[in-house]
């Protein structure tokens, strides 16, 4: 299984990303399944909800809610991957071990190896930290 950050998600449902055709053309060849941690949706609808609540004016809310429908209709064919009692359990053993990334993408990094998937992310700063993680950047590198 093939999980996708944030990143990796944004980059592929917005096609005037410069990476947007590679990166889609890549994914579209792979055999593996490709999900998303529910924690990436999560971050994905806090960035629209918070934009909704920042807006001013009935106008100033097309946009974001538009965006908001346009991002509930791609979920809709996405298969989301949820947090689980061993997703929560590797959460907890990864804080022990006190690693020092945040908490989301904890979460995400606990998620993927629960599932025991290949995370896509341009955060390998972050994820390279957390043990037998596998991640790697399909966009940058």
């Amino acid at each position: 299984m093939i999980l996708l950050d944030t990143d990796h998600f944004s980059v592929l449902t917005d096609a005037r990303h410069r990476f947007h055709e590679r990166f889609a053309s890549r994914l579209t060849n792979e055999i593996q399944r490709i999900a998303l941690p529910v924690i990436a949706v999560e971050e994905q609808l806090r960035a629209w909800l918070a934009q909704i609540h920042r807006s001013r004016s009935a106008q100033a809310l097309i946009t974001p809610y538009g965006r908001l429908v346009h991002l509930l209709d791609v979920l809709a064919d996405w298969e989301i991957v949820t947090w689980t009692e061993q997703s929560a359990a590797e959460f907890d053993s990864l804080r022990k071990e006190r690693i020092r990334i945040g908490t989301q993408d904890l979460r995400i990094a606990a998620i993927a190896l629960s599932e025991g998937a290949l995370l896509l992310s341009s955060n390998l700063r972050d994820f390279q930290q957390v043990p037998n993680l596998q991640a790697e950047d399909w966009l940058y590198s």
